[in-house]
C-alpha cells in the first residue's frame, strides 16, 4: 500500500505541474491578493473531491457515455472560463484606472474566489472523465473499491492544496513587484487572454 500510495503522490504531482484552466486561475486570484488565491485553491480542490467520489460511484461513468451531456458541461465550462478572462481584462483596466478594494469588497471578493475555483472544476467534464480514469489506476487489488477511491480523492485534493499554495505563497512573496500597476496590469491581461483561448478552445473542440 506505502509503494501505491508513493506512485500516487508521483501521478498526482505530475498531473497539477500540467498547465491548465485552474493553475491560470489560481495564479490570476493570487494577484490580487494571497487570501484570494488560498480560497481560490480550497475551491478547485472541493470540485476535484467532488469529482473524486463521484468517480467512486461510477456516476463519471454516465458523463462518458453521454455525447450529449459531455457537450452540454463542455459548453458551460467554456463560458465559464470566457467569464473569467473577460473579468481580468476588466480587472487590468480597473488597475490602470487605481481602483482597488477595500473592507467588505475585499471579503466578498476572497469567498467570490473559492466560488471561482469551485465553478471552474466542477464545469470542466474532463476533470469528471480524468478523475474516472485516474483514481481506478491506483487501487491495489483486493482493497475495497469505493473506501480506496475516496480515500485516493481525499489525499488527491489535499496534495493539490499543499502544492498549489506555493504558487499563492510565491505570488505572494513578489508582492513587491507585481504590486506596480504596470506589472500588474500586464499580468491581469496576459492571464485573462490565456482564460479566454482556453474558453474559446474548449468550446470548439469536439
Amino acid at each position: 500500500m506505502l509503494g501505491t500510495l508513493l506512485a500516487f503522490l508521483g501521478a498526482c504531482t505530475l498531473v497539477a505541474a500540467s498547465p491548465g484552466p485552474s493553475t491560470m486561475l489560481i495564479v490570476q486570484q493570487s494577484l490580487r491578493s494571497r487570501r484570494a488565491g488560498f480560497l481560490t485553491v480550497l475551491g478547485n480542490e472541493t470540485g476535484v473531491f467532488l469529482w473524486g467520489v463521484t468517480a467512486s460511484l461510477g456516476l463519471t461513468a454516465l458523463l462518458a457515455a453521454s455525447q450529449l451531456a459531455y457537450d452540454v458541461m463542455r459548453i458551460v465550462g467554456a463560458a465559464v472560463l470566457i467569464v473569467f478572462g473577460v473579468r481580468a481584462l476588466v480587472n487590468a483596466r480597473r488597475v490602470r484606472d487605481g481602483a482597488t478594494m477595500h473592507g467588505p469588497a475585499a471579503v466578498r471578493s476572497g469567498w467570490s474566489a473559492y466560488r471561482s475555483g469551485l465553478l471552474l472544476n466542477l464545469a470542466n467534464p474532463k476533470a469528471a472523465v480524468f478523475a474516472m480514469s485516474f483514481l481506478p489506476q491506483f487501487v491495489p487489488a483486493g482493497a475495497p473499491h469505493l473506501a480506496t477511491m475516496i480515500g485516493l480523492s481525499t489525499v488527491w485534493a489535499v496534495f493539490e492544496i499543499g502544492y498549489f499554495g506555493l504558487y499563492v505563497w510565491f505570488v505572494g512573496r513578489l508582492r513587491a513587484i507585481i504590486s506596480r500597476a504596470e506589472v500588474r496590469r500586464r499580468l491581469e491581461q496576459v492571464s485573462g487572454g490565456v482564460l479566454l483561448v482556453l474558453g474559446i478552445r474548449m468550446a470548439v473542440e469536439s
